[in-house]
């Protein structure tokens, strides 16, 4: 019975944390006037300061210190630097209006890290898999040599989270030491994009009461979804943990077309289409190898 209460509760969380990064761009919206790399800073030190108190709450300060040394704290760096090209990318593409090819990244990001695993692992994949990645792979192509979107914003999402989650893997850290390290690490550079932007009198902080608790609140936009889906991990099947993360990617495109309005080319739907039918599946294919032994093609 408590297995079951678990799995629910783990369940409940894993649907929150995807839902809440499935509806970010409504936040990003409201702060359009703002520059991206402030939004960015913004993000970086009002998480920062949430996690403090967390880890202050949970006692775990010590322990973060002991595991963020030597190696570690050298993959950390470069994590840090991974997913703050992935906020920014992101960020800007929604102040610019490319959320459907956001959208697209997040989409095509589970089968990159099907990609390096294989590639950077030495994992083994079925051939359901493969042709999946492969599928996946054509409705790329297709973009990328129609001209009919801005599949760089495709790619850099996509590839700059799915290397983040590799590096992430082999970084003996967990979740919450490993965020709180790389918002620590990208402190100082924030803090430096914003008191560059007082010093030009270009910062947005401080002009609008609304406008600065919603910077405020980006904290917990930020580290919210991410101590979810962490909370999530532990209490769930991983395969089933995976198959929630294309909640994000849907509600975003929903978003994109249905509320702002981004024009759906023909282009576009080809690609999904054949985005959607690697991911259903490698989807399938991923629950029904949890029920076998993984065996080589």
């Amino acid at each position: 019975m408590t297995t079951d209460r678990t799995a629910r509760t783990g369940l409940l969380l894993g649907i929150g944390a995807y839902i809440s990064w499935g509806i970010l761009p409504l936040y990003l919206k409201l702060l359009k006037g703002v520059p991206a790399l402030q939004v960015l800073a913004h993000r970086i030190l009002w998480s920062l300061l949430l996690l403090a108190v967390v880890v202050l709450i949970a006692r775990r300060g010590a322990a973060i210190r002991a595991a963020a040394r030597g190696r570690t704290l050298l993959l950390l760096c470069a994590s840090a630097a991974l997913i703050a090209i992935n906020w920014l990318v992101y960020i800007w593409s929604v102040q610019h209006n490319h959320v459907l090819e956001a959208s697209l990244g997040y989409f095509i990001n589970p089968l990159v890290n099907v990609a390096l695993g294989v590639a950077l692992l030495g994992e083994r994949i079925r051939r359901g898999q493969a042709v999946a990645v492969g599928i996946a792979a054509l409705g790329v192509a297709v973009l990328a040599f129609s001209g009919g979107g801005a599949i760089g914003i495709s790619l850099a999402l996509a590839l700059s989270f799915g290397f983040y989650g590799f590096v992430r893997k082999i970084a003996a850290i967990d979740a919450l030491g490993g965020l709180t390290v790389e918002t620590l690490l990208l402190a100082a550079p924030a803090l430096a994009v914003l008191f560059h932007a007082s010093a030009n009198g270009t910062a947005a902080f401080g002009a609008d009461r609304h406008l600065d608790m919603l910077l405020i609140l980006a904290g917990a936009v930020t580290a919210a979804p991410l101590l979810m889906f962490a909370a999530a991990a532990r209490r769930m099947r991983y395969t089933t943990l995976g198959l929630l993360q294309y909640i994000a990617p849907t509600l975003q495109f929903a978003q994109a077309v249905l509320l702002f309005g981004e024009p759906l080319k023909l282009v576009h739907i080809v690609t999904f289409a054949l985005i959607w039918t690697g991911c259903a599946l490698y989807a399938f294919d991923s629950v029904r190898g949890s029920r076998t032994p993984v065996t080589a093609e």
